[in-house]
């Protein structure tokens, strides 16, 4: 877009292809953090609706029942952010068509395009979009502590730890490798741009991009914000005791 000579496109992508590997590494950290930040507040939940002398017990149907659901969140809301970044790809790419027919000249450089219409779609994506994540990551713990008490939502919060970690940092990981991938095959490797490697290493970085930087660090908050509501609530919990 800047025009400038291929050498520049090659030096970049190698940073870009570095920033990638340190993103992962970074985020690692983040998830650790997230997880024992996640670890004490549950300590914290624990001691607020005396789980300590009564114990989780993992034969309980309640228990086992929040254990599921706590496992599934993770997944659950991963689904929803890919799917709020597809939205806005597609509503994005029917911009930029619509850009090509109306505006004259953007393919030959003559024409400039509505950059502020894009960032319009993006921003409100954004907001829009993460509106159900957020209130099912509010709302989940609140209904499992509600119906079936203090001790199933203690299964929750377990289940949610521990495949929220498991799942954030395999997405963060794989999705800076995939984007990698692809860079090492235009390079030249592989057969290089055009080959079947190169178009299936587009379908990885594509799946990829929202992996490591929208539906991986959003479980760390997924899990940290599902671990506050619950310590905030606690009082509510016991003193209700599950109606079933």
């Amino acid at each position: 877009m800047s025009h400038l000579p291929a050498s520049v496109r090659r030096i970049t992508d190698k940073l870009d292809a570095v920033g990638n590997t340190t993103a992962a590494m970074g985020k690692g950290f983040a998830i650790g953090s997230a997880a024992l930040t996640a670890l004490a507040l549950f300590v914290s939940y624990a001691q607020a609706v005396n789980l300590f002398e009564a114990g989780i017990n993992v034969l309980d149907y309640k228990v086992i029942v929040g254990l599921f659901i706590g496992g599934m969140l993770p997944c659950l809301l991963s689904s929803h952010t890919r799917d709020a970044v597809s939205t806005a790809a597609y509503k994005m790419i029917e911009d930029v068509r619509r850009q090509f027919r109306t505006i004259p000249g953007i393919l030959e450089g003559t024409g400039k395009p509505d950059y502020t219409s894009c960032v319009a779609i993006s921003t409100q994506a954004a907001l829009k979009e993460m509106m159900v994540p957020g209130i099912m990551a509010v709302i989940a713990p609140i209904l499992v502590g509600v119906v079936l008490g203090p001790e199933a939502l203690g299964g929750l919060l377990a289940g949610a730890l521990v495949t929220g970690v498991m799942l954030a940092i395999f997405m963060s990981n794989s999705g800076g490798a995939w984007d990698n991938a692809k860079k090492y095959i235009e390079d030249g490797n592989h057969g290089g741009k055009g080959s079947e490697a190169h178009h299936a290493a587009v379908v990885g970085d594509t799946v990829g991009d929202p992996f490591k930087d929208t539906s991986g660090p959003s479980i760390n908050i997924l899990i940290k914000l599902m671990t506050v509501v619950s310590l905030v609530f606690a009082p509510l919990f016991v003193s209700i005791g599950g109606l079933f």
